[in-house]
């Protein structure tokens, strides 16, 4: 494997925790993953290899810190394999460091990295799409909360796993109260809509009203409020054009995301936050990024149920020949979003 040595040092540098390289530093004998979050060597002391037999044969140990020396993959099955058998009951941290034969922390910091949400939203998750079947197929809310694996009806209202209580989404959302907030923009008239949970709607219409409409098209059911003070996360969707700050690096940081989907789809939506202002990706490098090589597809069938414009940049998503393909809220916007993110 041929490894371009400056292109392996700038990975090291943001610590790229997606790049499959490793890296061994001279003066301590010790190779790591790019993205180890271990303190920077100097330039000159290091040594990119592409597999970690390769540093382990040029006479490297394993950092015991992010152990490289791990197959990602497995560990990663082993750890979703034993959530999945579990449903029915809270798994520790210390309990799924056992099945993977690493510490907890190594384990949260691992599985947050590769499947994009922690061990226990990962569960959660799980369990909503379970709770979500059970309601739609007309199970009373009861019976669907404990087979989805839900000890108690009161943990499954708790932890609000569909952005609403079971018992609203069974009849549609019909009771939600979601506030919105719209105003004129670069990329025309935008428009949010935020629950208790966080931010669930933004969009990009040619007109107020149109704007507006494609909320109450998207929650036919809910009770709608206007709310000025929303106007807050349309700044922040502009400051992320202009600056490639999000909702997690600026002052609305406390701000949550109410975003409601599969686990795949949240995995799809936490890949496309990571992907910087001013780059793109295809459909396919996505896929490959999130260790979902087969899954084109459907990471492009995410992409296009992706309900937050700008904020989860779905823009920045494009065609392997470079085109722009689709774009929910119009081609030309997406086009003026890229261009915009360019220009700084």
């Amino acid at each position: 494997m041929v490894i371009d040595a400056e292109l392996a040092w700038e990975k090291l540098v943001r610590r790229d925790a997606d790049a499959e390289l490793f890296y061994a530093v001279i003066t301590t004998g010790v190779f790591c993953r790019v993205g180890c979050a271990s303190r920077r060597p100097k330039r000159e002391n290091v040594r990119f290899f592409g597999t970690a037999m390769e540093a382990r044969g040029a006479g490297f140990r394993p950092c015991n810190r992010c152990k490289p020396d791990i197959a990602r993959g497995s560990v990663l099955d082993k750890i979703r394999a034993h959530i999945e058998a579990n449903l029915d009951r809270a798994v520790p941290l210390a309990e799924l460091a056992l099945v993977a034969k690493l510490s907890p922390f190594t384990v949260q910091r691992l599985f947050k990295r590769e499947a994009g949400v922690s061990p226990l939203q990962y569960q959660r998750a799980l369990r909503t799409n379970r709770l979500r079947a059970s309601l739609k197929q007309g199970d009373s809310v009861t019976d669907a909360i404990y087979n989805a694996g839900f000890g108690s009806s009161s943990r499954a209202y708790e932890a609000a796993p569909l952005g609403m209580t079971p018992a609203r989404f069974a009849t549609g959302g019909k009771g939600e109260r979601i506030g919105y907030a719209s105003a004129p923009t670069p990329f025309g008239w935008m428009v949010v809509g935020a629950t208790e949970r966080g931010l669930c709607w933004l969009a990009l219409s040619a007109t107020k009203p149109e704007a507006e409409e494609t909320l109450r098209d998207e929650f036919p059911k809910a009770e709608l409020r206007r709310d000025a003070s929303l106007a807050k996360l349309i700044d922040a969707a502009l400051a992320s054009v202009r600056e490639g700050s999000d909702l997690r690096e600026s002052r609305l940081s406390a701000t949550a995301f109410d975003l409601r989907g599969t686990v795949f789809q949240l995995r799809v939506w936490n890949a496309l936050r990571r992907i910087p202002r001013g780059q793109t990706r295809t459909y396919s490098q996505l896929a490959r990024e999130m260790g979902e090589p087969n899954a084109t597809r459907a990471v492009a069938r995410a992409c296009a149920m992706n309900r937050v414009a700008v904020l989860v940049p779905c823009h920045r998503v494009v065609g392997v020949s470079g085109s722009l393909t689709g774009y929910r809220w119009g081609v030309e916007r997406k086009k003026k979003l890229l261009v915009a993110e360019q220009a700084r």
